[in-house]
């Protein structure tokens, strides 16, 4: 046993606790040797009752005495549904202690991302992104842990936290290496399930998991006569033991009541425990409550229907009594130990005069309240919180339990929240309270709306929930002009999520057909053309092309309809192979003065990401660069200063990447798509952009000739058939016929390159260099089958000449090259360094360089190959240059 206090103090002590306590204290300790030192995360799991609570005490007193400064926090059975609830209550001792311009400074960029879930700044206009803003939570703390090291986080019942506090709570598990921090968790094991039990878990991935257990009998027998006195003799502290099953706290209350009855603790009274023992919870306590008569009762559930922050005053108004009175029942279930004043180890920062001796006494009164009862009284709580200012938000965890009666107001309330829940990146509170509009019901008139609000929040989060909402809200009347056709483009994006690509342009190209001619119906119009160009399988209207070049042939680029059709025209003829002059300026004609046009930047969301990074990769494929670049860096930037966390930054670096391996900047590549990689991973496995990003950086490091390594990453990322249905570039089979043979595994490379030449039959794809299966596959068949190799060197040289870029033909020039030998061989090669010398892609450059030098047993040309590719960081390429160079007896000294 840890210690042994008798009297009344003894429900204060650890029995059996020794190794916990021991972790905490060396966790401490750790803490506080060294302000470099890296930050750890204990969680305390049990069941009800088992001693958690009380270790966080313990913790508190431990490390308040080393000079830590504490906070803490405690999650609620009926306060999950409150948004950032336990993350705020967490750093109010830290905001309090703030003034706003001294919070602004400590929050910097992530003032106005965090602030608003805080509750110490207001929201900006339209919907968070909830990534975004937890990661400005993880940067909150982070940077408030650093001005009060050392640092003790603590929160209780962690089981009981909302969902996005959890969110916050489980990127931060992640970065404690990264802080000198010790986190302190209790948790019941098996208590929630879906997205909280999975955060849960992922909480618990990154800590020391230390599981309870209920005192053994010598324990039980300890406690019990430290509490009624040595005289205690062993049947009646083993009936003690038996009644309680060793729980704690159980045996503390079970004692307290024994004491109470002044029950004489030996053999003949120990029948009685049982009945004691019923009395002490469940139905017994609530018999207990009753006895303290109606004003007492009806005190106790007003309290349990707050929850949290039980103020004397809050409570008398839920519970229509006087203050004389409200008081002096507080004192009663102060007595009865049902109420008790804040524990500063488990309670926050709030304004609370009392919470609950324990959570399991609350749910026992939560539970007891009559449903009607209960329902009415969310209801007036409701109306307190909002007379109070807190706003409807504030106000919805009561709402959404009030029974549903033909409201108006109510779904005004319940909408307003749902807004006030977006705007601060709570998309699943927004959820819960139109769901729970939609119950009242709205009235005809708005009945569409709220479904289209509902599909707007979920859009993110559960595209097959969205399409229901918001096909359903389209049926409906109610939701005209731009609302409506906003709807469709939110309908389309979640049917495009949900790999119902075909239906999303019929969507779009059923409601063009209901407007007339006018920038509405062509913004549909571009819609579809946009999610048709990035299907992989076939065609959905086999003349795409034409139509498309059709109707952007009248396009002057006067608003962002027609801009978006150029833009999608110009990828098009990219892809197609089409002359890369007429792409580029097809593209040129889409900007504003060189510029993306209003309302068609990176964070804009009336068009999304797709089209712009359309834009951009026409420009890269085209020989364009600089232009190209110069959007993927406009992009990175945009997310970061927004931060946007998700999806769109790993976006960004992916292409940022693919722009540096374009430009043969392979280490700058690799780095900027390992970074995308990594966020990828955070957003969630199998998405389109995971795919970008495992694609690039395979390609990149094939390049780099680290082809063990690219396996790897191919390996553990699961890059191989089968392949998403929107469109990756670099084209995904090209890159993986390519490791393929690399690895040596020619059969099956050979069988991917061919499956890559289907796939682009198919789509009309001839750009040679965005898909460029036919020179690999044509260098692959040169000893088994040269004459379909020299076909297929041939049809690459029509199409990159017919494209006309120096890249690509210069890569063509290089396949054909490897496939002679002698005076023809070193022509074609010495053909190619003169198209790719002047091509932006430097990586081809150097390649060209080395194999012209290698066919022409040229000294100097290896060595320019070699400084080339050693500047590029390919390393495959530089060793094949310093064999050539060793195996025809040239010296090295001049390149090394």
């Amino acid at each position: 046993m840890t210690e042994v206090r008798p009297g009344p103090a003894a429900s204060d002590s650890l029995w059996e606790r020794d190794e916990e306590v021991t972790a905490i204290l060396r966790a401490v300790e750790a803490l506080c040797s060294d302000r470099a030192s890296h930050g750890e995360l204990l969680v305390l799991q049990g069941e009800a009752g088992l001693g958690k609570t009380t270790l966080l005490a313990r913790t508190r007193r431990i490390a308040e005495a080393r000079g830590c400064t504490v906070w803490s926090a405690r999650g609620g059975e009926v306060l999950r549904s409150v948004p950032f609830n336990v993350v705020r209550q967490l750093l109010q001792p830290a905001l309090l202690s703030l003034m706003p311009e001294e919070a602004r400074e400590y929050l910097g960029e992530w003032y106005g991302i965090a602030g608003p879930a805080l509750g110490i700044a207001e929201p900006g206009g339209g919907q968070a992104d909830p990534r975004s803003v937890c990661e400005g939570l993880v940067a909150a703390v982070s940077r408030l842990a650093g001005r009060d090291w050392p640092l003790v986080l603590m929160i209780d019942d962690v089981h009981w936290a909302d969902e996005e506090s959890l969110r916050w709570l489980a990127a931060f598990a992640g970065r404690l290496t990264e802080l000198s921090v010790l986190l302190v968790v209790t948790r019941r094991p098996g208590e929630v399930s879906g997205d909280s039990a999975q955060l849960l878990e992922a909480v618990a991935a990154a800590a020391g998991v230390r599981t309870l257990s209920c005192l053994s009998p010598e324990a039980t027998a300890a406690l019990t006569r430290s509490t009624l006195g040595a005289h205690a003799d062993g049947p009646f502290c083993r009936e003690v033991w038996a009644v309680t099953d060793g729980n704690p706290y159980d045996t503390v209350e079970l004692l307290a009541k024994v004491r109470d009855s002044e029950l004489d603790p030996v053999e003949a009274h120990a029948g009685e425990l049982r009945d004691l023992n019923r009395s002490a919870r469940g139905g017994g306590l609530v018999a207990r409550l009753e006895e303290l008569g109606i004003d007492a009762t009806r005190f106790a559930w007003a309290a349990a229907i707050l929850g949290t922050d039980i103020s004397v005053q809050l409570v008398a108004r839920l519970a229509t009594m006087n203050r004389d009175d409200a008081a002096r029942c507080a004192e009663l279930l102060r007595e009865a130990r049902i109420l008790t004043e804040p524990d500063p180890a488990t309670a926050g920062a709030g304004e609370g005069d009392l919470e609950f001796v324990h959570p399991l006494i609350a749910t026992a009164v939560y539970s007891s309240i009559p449903d009607a009862l209960r329902t009415a009284m969310h209801g007036i709580a409701a109306q307190v919180v909002t007379d109070s200012g807190l706003g409807a938000a504030a106000a919805s965890r009561h709402l959404l339990q009030v029974h549903p009666d033909d409201d108006e107001e109510l779904v005004d309330q319940l909408r307003q929240a749902a807004r006030e829940h977006l705007a601060v990146g709570a998309p699943e509170a927004a959820r819960r309270c139109l769901e729970r509009a939609l119950l009242e019901p709205p009235t005809p008139e708005v009945h569409a709306r709220v479904l289209y609000e509902l599909g707007c929040a979920t859009l993110l989060t559960a595209p097959a929930t969205t399409i229901d909402h918001l096909q359903l809200a389209l049926s409906m009347p109610g939701l005209d002009g731009t609302t409506r056709v906003d709807a469709v483009w939110r309908l389309s994006q979640a049917l495009l999520h949900n790999n119902q690509l075909e239906d999303a342009v019929r969507t779009v190209e059923a409601e063009a057909a209901r407007h007339p001619p006018g920038p509405v119906r062509l913004r549909l119009q571009a819609v579809q053309f946009m999610w048709e160009g990035l299907h992989t399988g076939e065609t959905i209207t086999p003349d795409r092309s034409e139509r498309l070049a059709e109707l952007a042939a009248g396009c002057t680029g006067r608003d962002n309809s027609e801009r978006a059709l150029l833009i999608l025209r110009g990828f098009d003829a990219m892809a197609r192979g089409e002359n890369a002059e007429e792409v580029a300026e097809l593209c040129d004609r889409a900007l504003v003065n060189g510029r993306l046009a209003p309302g068609l930047g990176w964070t804009d969301t009336e068009w999304g990401i797709e089209l712009l990074l359309m834009l951009a990769s026409a420009y890269a494929y085209s020989d364009r660069l600089d232009r190209a670049e110069a959007l993927y860096n406009e992009a990175l930037r945009a997310y970061e200063n927004a931060h946007w966390s998700g999806g769109h930054l790993a976006l960004a670096y992916a292409y940022v990447g693919l722009g540096h391996r374009r430009r043969g900047r392979l280490r700058e590549a690799e780095q900027a798509l390992r970074e995308s990689l990594a966020i990828a991973e955070r957003v969630g496995r199998g998405l389109p952009l995971y795919w970008t990003a495992t694609c690039n950086l395979v390609d990149t490091l094939l390049a780099r000739g680290h082809v063990e390594e690219a396996w790897e990453i191919a390996e553990r990322y699961g890059f191989a058939p089968p392949y998403p249905a929107t469109i990756v570039i670099p084209d995904p089979r090209s890159v993986r016929g390519r490791l393929l043979l690399a690895a040596g595994r020619t059969k099956e490379g050979v069988a991917e390159l061919e499956a890559a030449e289907q796939a682009a039959a198919v789509r009309g794809h001839h750009n040679p260099v965005m898909v460029p299966w036919a020179a690999d596959l044509a260098r692959a068949l040169a000893v088994e089958d040269p004459a379909r190799a020299a076909r297929l060197a041939s049809d690459v040289r029509r199409q990159a000449e017919r494209f006309g870029t120096d890249t690509a033909i210069g890569e063509a020039l290089r396949c054909a090259a490897a496939l002679e030998t002698g005076p023809r061989a070193v022509a074609l090669a010495a053909q190619a360094v003169t198209f790719l010398e002047a091509s932006p892609c430097q990586y081809e450059h150097a390649a060209a360089r080395v194999e012209h030098g290698i066919a022409a047993g040229s000294a100097a040309e290896l060595r320019r190959g070699l400084a080339l590719a050693r500047s590029c960081g390919a390393d495959g390429l530089a060793d094949r240059a310093r064999a050539a160079l060793e195996s025809n007896g040239f010296p090295l000294e001049d390149t090394d």
